[in-house]
């Protein structure tokens, strides 16, 4: 097993008043070079937006999008005509492809919106930009660790990536992770709460990537909530 651990009060940091975002991953003016990426995962951030702000149209292309709100609703447009709102228990699947543009803004004028945006490198540029939405239930997601996006076209919440995204609330107890992939390594990342790996104790925020092993086993004295990031190392 090869672990790398990733502090949450080690992230990047901006404030630029209506959003605070915290990068997990060399973004915008910070840069760690130590910090590029994990395999294909290119972009892990933790943003708050403020009421009523939000990110003005803006294009992307050839990068995999993935975004999962933890608090509050976020308003999603973009250039293929896609116009919804996605709140905590949904997740979001946006490939950008040959190029789309997109806004997202805070849908509402009085609570603050987090949430997380993650970006996978595609296997292939130039596909056909995509957008999908879907609703998870957070009673099924308890105590294991329950895949809502991954490569497989027939299930739905896919992506252009050999990737697989899951996510749990665990109680106290020891539960474990099985890889899904080969060449693969899983970036866990602590939406809440702790859990321990090994030597290692990760608390909120704080992420561990691990390569070299098949099956991950975490151990928790209390509830937490972990995401689950498992993609290529080479692509």
């Amino acid at each position: 097993m090869e672990k790398v651990v990733h502090r949450a009060d080690e992230r990047g940091h901006a404030n630029h008043g209506w959003l605070e975002a915290r990068h997990s991953f060399s973004f915008a003016n910070w840069y760690d070079p130590n910090k590029i990426h994990f395999g294909a995962l290119r972009v892990l951030n933790d943003d708050i937006v403020q009421p009523g702000k939000g990110f003005p149209t803006h294009p992307h292309d050839n990068m995999e999008i993935i975004t999962i709100p933890l608090k509050g609703a976020l308003e999603h447009k973009d250039s293929m005509g896609s116009h919804g709102v996605i709140t905590s228990g949904e997740v979001q699947v946006m490939s950008a492809g040959t190029g789309v543009k997109h806004s997202e803004f805070n849908h509402s004028d009085e609570e603050i919106v987090n949430l997380l945006q993650i970006w996978i490198f595609p296997r292939e540029k130039g596909v056909r930009p995509r957008y999908d939405q879907r609703k998870y239930q957070t009673e099924d997601i308890k105590n294991e660790f329950v895949n809502i996006v991954n490569p497989d076209h027939e299930g739905g919440m896919y992506i252009h990536q050999d990737a697989w995204l899951s996510i749990g609330v665990f109680d106290k107890g020891t539960y474990t992770y099985q890889m899904k992939g080969n060449n693969t390594g899983t970036y866990f990342f602590v939406i809440e709460g702790e859990a321990k790996v090994e030597d290692d104790t990760l608390k909120r925020r704080d992420a561990l990537g691990i390569t070299g092993v098949d099956i991950v086993e975490f151990n928790f004295n209390s509830t937490a909530r972990l995401l689950a990031i498992e993609v290529l190392l080479h692509w």
